[in-house]
């Protein structure tokens, strides 16, 4: 929605296509009617990101009616009930890893088809939803692996891409006021407290890509993992109230820097 402006078209992707069928608020056409009534067009598209064809149908319906393609957003994710219980990873069922498939293998199927699509127009950006868990323990190993994996994603990607002027970044997200992390909160009270000053709505990572797609340094950021938060106060990007985020760096550490040695490039 934050990214709905005349003369822009914004492909959605999900699997809820009509109001109330998810256990959570929201649905692909409810999306698309808000991006609509904001001046954007709206292409609301059910996707399940674990089938490849499903997300190369996508691409391909893009590609026949765009001809571009700007801006990848890698947001998709499995959210499994017991990602927030205690224990440790053995004690919660093995289907966990559904974190790596939808998430990083995800990310991974979705891009390679952007880039494809953004190296003839020699311009694109290709942005990866991550989480200071990819550097502190959050949730356990499958999902800090997958955070990790993500970010190192977009380094490597950035390196094949910088000759043909395309970015790829990773942004660590603040604790977003989703409807599932409003039910999280609610199931285990006191939990998220030390996080709630830094919390934003999710509008706000849509206001920070908006800004990025036209932040004439956009190439020079490439490759590089980013507090959303810090990057946010650079380009003066606030949250919908007009807050400006402070950032989870000295609570959860720094993103990781990744050497400049390249090998088979």
């Amino acid at each position: 929605m934050a990214l709905a402006a005349p003369g822009t078209a914004v492909y959605l992707t999900g699997r809820t296509t009509r109001a109330g069928a998810g256990a959570l608020p929201g649905s692909l056409p409810e999306t698309a009617a808000e991006v609509e009534r904001r001046g954007g067009r709206a292409v609301a598209l059910s996707c399940d990101h674990r089938d490849d064809a499903q997300v190369a149908g996508v691409f391909n319906r893009i590609a026949a009616e765009e001809g571009r393609l700007d801006l990848l957003v890698n947001n998709a994710t499995a959210i499994p009930e017991e990602l927030v219980l205690p224990g440790g990873f053995w004690e919660k069922p093995l289907a966990m890893q559904m974190l790596l498939d939808t998430g990083l293998r995800s990310h991974y199927v979705a891009s390679w088809h952007a880039a494809r699509m953004m190296v003839p127009q020699h311009c694109g950006l290709i942005a990866m939803i991550s989480s200071p868990g990819a550097r502190c323990y959050m949730h356990g190993p499958a999902y800090g692996a997958g955070k990790a994996g993500i970010d190192k994603m977009a380094a490597d990607m950035a390196i094949d891409l910088k000759k043909h002027r395309i970015a790829a970044l990773s942004l660590w997200a603040p604790l977003t006021l989703t409807e599932r992390s409003r039910l999280a909160m609610q199931q285990h009270p006191g939990e998220y407290d030390a996080f709630m000053a830094h919390a934003v709505q999710p509008e706000f990572m849509g206001r920070l890509l908006a800004a990025l797609l036209t932040d004439p340094r956009l190439l020079e950021r490439s490759g590089r993992t980013w507090y959303a938060a810090e990057l946010a106060a650079e380009l003066g990007v606030c949250d919908v109230d007009g807050r400006q985020p402070p950032s989870d760096r000295a609570m959860l550490g720094e993103p990781a820097q990744v050497s400049g040695a390249i090998i088979g490039g």
